[in-house]
Formats: structure tokens, C-alpha cells, sequence
């Protein structure tokens, strides 16, 4: 190697073909091979500085295609093959219907708030981000971020017909209805 990144790309690249050739000759699959000749070349333009200019870039490169099409065989054991859905057919979970109704009620309410005050709650309540942060985020001051957030709440809640606004807001686990008994 000459030393330069330009020098470290044009040699990285001069192998592909050989890289290529190798990636076939472990996979047996064209597409599987081009795919793990990507892999090689990402993981090794990621760790360019780990590479020991003096050293054999040749062996470099065939050790991070070999280890990359190993730790994908061993990956690929664990999954289950099922091209036709047979498998994923036998296959059941536990009724949900109670959680799907909640989220999609939540969904539907969330759409139908303003899109500053959604952004706020999303950032506030669901981003976990402070108060102070949100405003940075959305570019006004922080009382703004204050009251947009307790509006969309109050919004959110009558949408939802929470049945006690003071529980919900108060952190109440049960949260509020969705108007059913």
C-alpha cells in the first residue's frame, strides 16, 4: 500500500474480483455472494484504521469475508425456513384484541390533535425528552412547549372519553377508558 485512503480504496477495490470470487466459492449462490462481498466491504471501510499499512490487505479481506460468511451460516442455523408459511401457520399468540382496540383508539385520537401540540406530546410524553428539550427541538419558547403539551393531553383525553381526566393525568396505571365498560 501507498499509504493514502485513496490509494487504500483503489486497492480494496482492485480485489473485488478475487473477493467475489471467494465470497462464490463459500456460498454457492450469486446473490449470497455479492451480498457478502458488501458486508466485507462495509466492515472494512468502517475499520480502514485498523488495518496495518505494511500488512497483507489481500489476507485482511479474505479473513473479514471469511468470518462474515461464517457468523451469517451460524445465524442463518437458528432460523427457521418456511418459503411457503406452513411453519408460521402452526404457530399462535396469546388474544391481544383488548391492546390492538386501545392502540388503534390512541392512533386515531393521536391524528386528530393539531400537528404542533401531536409533535409536543410525542416529544414530551413518548420521546421521554424535557420540557426545555422540546422546545429547543421545536424551535420556540418554553412556555409554548408547556402549553402545547397540556393542551394535546386534555385534547387527547376527551377524545379518548376518559372517564376521570384527574386519574389519568395523575399517572394512574389504569389509564384512561376508551368509553367501554
Amino acid at each position: 500500500m501507498k499509504g493514502t485512503v485513496g490509494s487504500w480504496r483503489d486497492d480494496v477495490i482492485a480485489m473485488i474480483p478475487a473477493l467475489r470470487a471467494f465470497a462464490w466459492s463459500l456460498s454457492h449462490n450469486a446473490s449470497d455472494a455479492d451480498d457478502l462481498v458488501q458486508d466485507t466491504l462495509i466492515k472494512a471501510w468502517t475499520n480502514r484504521e485498523k488495518f496495518e499499512i505494511g500488512t497483507n490487505l489481500r489476507a485482511w479481506l479474505f479473513t473479514i469475508l471469511r468470518n462474515t460468511y461464517y457468523t451469517t451460516v451460524v445465524r442463518r442455523r437458528r432460523e427457521v425456513r418456511d418459503e411457503d408459511g406452513a411453519y408460521a401457520a402452526t404457530l399462535t399468540s396469546a388474544a391481544n384484541q383488548d391492546w390492538s382496540v386501545a392502540v388503534t383508539a390512541m392512533e386515531t385520537a393521536l391524528k386528530r390533535l393539531p400537528d404542533e401540540h401531536r409533535e409536543a406530546l410525542v416529544l414530551v410524553g413518548g420521546a421521554g425528552l424535557t420540557y426545555e428539550e422540546a422546545a429547543e427541538v421545536c424551535g420556540c419558547a418554553l412556555g409554548t412547549i408547556k402549553s402545547r403539551v397540556n393542551r394535546a393531553r386534555t385534547r387527547l383525553l376527551k377524545l379518548l372519553d376518559a372517564e376521570d381526566a384527574g386519574e389519568a393525568l395523575s399517572g394512574n396505571t389504569s389509564g384512561p377508558t376508551l368509553g367501554r365498560p
